[in-house]
């Protein structure tokens, strides 16, 4: 871009919002141009924060009239370089953490009205304060923010219940890429007057538009919980387990996350305080939740694992007696991510399949991997309720990753194929972003691909919104 028009576009920026919101310096923007995990890396012309829906109606304006690419971002925690611009490409980064109000909270109709700003936590803490529950839940609750959430369809320990963040929402506002706002902010728990265009926004990761504000649906607020870590020999006792605890107790089973010996390990190496909750290591655990308004979930969770003991399934149990334990047990799983982090390079995936199918897939995978890999260490983790697993490859000795970043190519391809054969998916909560942009033909026809694309053409015709991101190109 030619530095007039480019000097020129800043300026009128800087008018739509002040200029205290608009930074151009690297240093200010580097921040903003690096993902979570420090693995994407780019460049922007420039970072605005709009503070209003008006302010960010200018701003889209500008860029469309500029021909400027607009990259939406919220808190930065996304796993897939979906909110990170790309070098070279003169694009302008629009955060929207100053739009973080809550507008309405109906306790009556059950619903709250936030804007993409709002941090997930803060939504959670209004609908507490109500008496009611917002139940997507993420490790990363107190920075991610709700535009963010919704644009990448976010799932989290509770889906197994609830549903991932498609099935939370009611309405939204948006901002598309010409700057023209749809106000479709519903509260209707039924509408069915033609497309349901609102889920085209969810999962989108902003290459359709600006989500700006949501209306969430809420839940009742469970009156009692109860909690366990258990201990159990293998992947095939945890889908045992999975069925039998759906079947004594239904409903309430309010999450049911799987965590491998060796995730565990990472996290008492890494995260101070953490503690093993039993003293002889298993192989594999399950964290168990129970929710609801019935009295007396945790003896009816300690009778269910009690007969499961007696019939081998389960190795040991820990059943969280108050706030602290519960705090405790559920930070073994909360900070394995960090723990990851802390360790070093890993190779991730998000991947789901079917839940009976998770025992073949770790057993088959991990052979396969182990014959290419040898001495490979395989971290195994997340929501095996609804057939979602973190599978994240390394070594324990650093200084073999390099041969696993020779080879990560090969090894994400062995893992992708296998979900693929058994009719999973290779990306479950995370999205696509960048990182598997050119998966995205793998595990789409060309039907479905063409079908994106015309969306994407219908909504954004100028290919402003997001570009790199979601949609590969087209074959040649």
């Amino acid at each position: 871009m030619e530095s007039g028009r480019r000097d020129s576009a800043i300026a009128r920026l800087k008018a739509a919002v002040g200029d205290a919101h608009v930074l151009t310096v690297a240093a200010d923007l580097s921040p903003y141009c690096t993902d979570w995990r420090g693995r994407y890396h780019g460049e922007a012309l420039c970072l605005v924060k709009p503070g209003s829906v008006a302010e960010l109606v200018q701003v889209v304006h500008v860029c469309n009239e500029a021909g400027i690419p607009m990259v939406p971002q919220g808190g930065n925690t996304g796993l897939c370089g979906g909110a990170t611009p790309r070098n070279g490409r003169c694009e302008v980064l629009v955060n929207l953490s100053r739009l973080d109000r809550i507008r309405a909270l109906d306790r009556e109709g059950a619903s709250i009205t936030a804007e993409a700003g709002c941090t997930l936590s803060g939504v959670q803490q209004a609908a507490h304060e109500a008496g009611l529950l917002f139940p997507l839940s993420l490790a990363s609750e107190g920075s991610c923010q709700i535009g963010g959430n919704l644009s990448t369809n976010a799932g989290g320990v509770h889906v197994l219940r609830y549903g991932n963040a498609r099935d939370q929402v009611l309405g939204l506002e948006v901002v598309l890429p010409d700057g023209r706002l749809w106000n479709g902010l519903r509260a209707l728990r039924k509408d069915n007057t033609g497309y349901d265009l609102k889920q085209l926004f969810v999962g989108a990761e902003g290459t359709l538009g600006f989500v700006t504000a949501a209306v969430l649906k809420l839940s009742p607020l469970p009156e009692e919980t109860a909690l366990a870590w258990v201990a159990l020999d293998s992947p095939k006792d945890c889908i045992d387990l999975l069925r039998a605890l759906q079947a004594a107790a239904g409903e309430v089973l309010n999450a049911f996350e799987l965590v491998g010996r060796a995730a565990l390990s990472l996290v008492l190496k890494h995260i101070p305080d953490a503690r093993d909750p039993l003293p002889v290591a298993s192989p594999w655990y399950v964290l168990i939740e129970l929710a609801g308004g019935a009295a007396g979930l945790a003896g009816r969770l300690e009778s269910v694992l009690a007969t499961l003991l007696e019939r081998g399934l389960v190795r040991n149990a820990v059943i969280a007696q108050d706030l602290a334990q519960t705090k405790a047990l559920w930070g073994l799983r909360e900070h394995i991510s960090e723990a990851q982090r802390i360790e070093g390079f890993s190779v991730k995936h998000d991947i789901s399949v079917p839940v009976a199918a998770i025992p073949q897939f770790i057993a088959t995978t991990g052979s396969q991997l182990d014959a290419a890999l040898p001495g490979v260490r395989v971290i195994v983790f997340g929501h095996a309720g609804d057939g979602n697993l973190h599978y994240n490859l390394s070594f324990e000795d650093a200084s073999d990753n390099a041969r696993l970043i020779a080879d990560a190519r090969t090894a994400s391809a062995l893992v992708h194929e296998a979900v693929i054969r058994l009719g999973g998916s290779i990306s479950a909560e995370h999205g696509i972003g960048q990182l598997k942009r050119d998966l995205l033909g793998t595990c789409k026809s060309e039907v479905e691909l063409d079908m994106m694309r015309a969306i994407k053409r219908a909504f954004d015709p100028r290919g402003l919104m997001n570009p790199g991101k979601v949609l590969p190109e087209p074959a040649d």
